[in-house]
């Protein structure tokens, strides 16, 4: 599998506060993250819902590299700005860059998946987006604007605990309490799951419906599989057909998940 992603943005942040300053702000434990890995991670609003997610990439000069959405980029730099204070760190404008992702070889492997997959900058074309969504789908990694909808959804909704996106034992960031108590309460009632049909899946935010009551939303779509945020509950309890655009759907969680459709058996 070969894609490229052209609507991303590099944020550089360096100096001696980097690691420590970011570290007490995402969700991501950095400080543990290995040298020249994509790690998944999160600016969260106080009460926990995720405002921004992006992909934290370290070098091995210890600089940090955040990899953002570009329609998003400039709201995420006004915000780590607000945060600066003295921090002995520079934050770098944001450049436009060309990521090409691949099973084989890379700079940065990407430890969102559980089989290898990398990063590097191209700077070309080396293959179509729909491999890597394809591959996001069988792994169960969302990303916001196509799955979820930023300031909606906390990390449980979006499965950012199940792919090492949440540090459970480092110490506090912004929103830590509400994410901490979710995980210990086991009340994460929505979940992202994968969801198949026997043809081709409508549009990416169709309503899932059980009946003619809605239990969750589409997401990234690639064929008859997609990427759906359920309530597990709903899910669970179903006794009529579960349809999106009157085509009957079937979930299966992603590999390697902690949790059942049926909410009182998950384990975070």
């Amino acid at each position: 599998m070969n894609s490229t992603l052209d609507d991303l943005c590099h944020i550089i942040i360096d100096g001696d506060d980097a690691v420590p300053w970011l570290q007490n702000l995402i969700t991501a434990d950095i400080e543990s993250q290995p040298v020249s890995t994509a790690l998944g991670a999160a600016l969260l609003s106080p009460q926990g819902k995720i405002l921004f997610d992006f992909i934290v990439l370290k070098a091995a000069d210890q600089k940090l590299i955040l990899e953002s959405r570009a329609p998003i980029v400039e709201a995420l730099m006004q915000r780590l700005a607000m945060y600066k204070l003295r921090a002995k760190l520079s934050i770098g404008n944001p450049k436009p860059v060309c990521i090409a992702i691949s099973e084989q070889f890379g700079t940065w492997r990407d430890l969102r998946f559980n089989v290898p997959v990398w990063r590097s900058l191209t700077p070309e074309s080396i293959g179509k987006r729909e491999g890597y969504d394809a591959l996001r789908i069988a792994y169960g990694v969302a990303e916001s604007g196509l799955d979820y909808v930023l300031g909606d959804a906390f990390p449980h909704d979006v499965n950012l605990d199940q792919i090492g996106g949440v540090g459970f034992r480092k110490g506090c960031y912004v929103g830590q309490e509400v994410v901490s108590r979710m995980q210990h309460r086991g009340t994460a009632r929505r979940r992202l799951v994968i969801a198949d049909a026997t043809g081709n899946l409508p549009a990416s935010g169709s309503s899932i419906l059980v009946g003619d009551r809605e239990i969750g939303t589409l997401g990234t779509v690639v064929g008859g599989s997609g990427l759906a945020i359920i309530r597990l509950d709903k899910a669970a309890e179903a006794e009529a057909p579960v349809t999106v655009g009157g085509v009957a759907l079937t979930f299966r969680l992603p590999q390697g998940a902690t949790f059942s459709i049926k909410p009182d058996a998950e384990n975070g």
